[in-house]
């Protein structure tokens, strides 16, 4: 959908989206500039994507560690994380 098409009827266009669970694309001379998402859909997708990343960090961690890395002493992690 184009943009100007989106901004004439804007209030639809979220309610489309939402109702329908699936993105609305927005476009400007034909190609995609933005998207409209159901506000829930966002956040489980931002979760979703923070899920991945702790993943991904605690199997490199493993893999470090494997090589023979040093752990990381406790107390160091809670004061570069600023819980102490």
């Amino acid at each position: 959908m184009t943009v100007s098409a989106a901004r004439s009827r804007f209030a639809d266009v979220i309610e489309e989206t939402r109702l329908s669970g699936r993105p609305t694309y927005l476009t400007r001379h034909q190609r995609p500039v933005a998207a409209i998402i159901d506000a829930e859909q966002l956040d489980r997708l931002i979760e979703a994507a923070e899920d991945l990343a702790d993943l991904q960090a605690a199997q490199a961690a493993r893999i470090e560690m494997a090589a023979g890395a040093a752990p990381v002493p406790w107390d160091e992690v809670k004061r570069d994380l600023g819980l102490t």
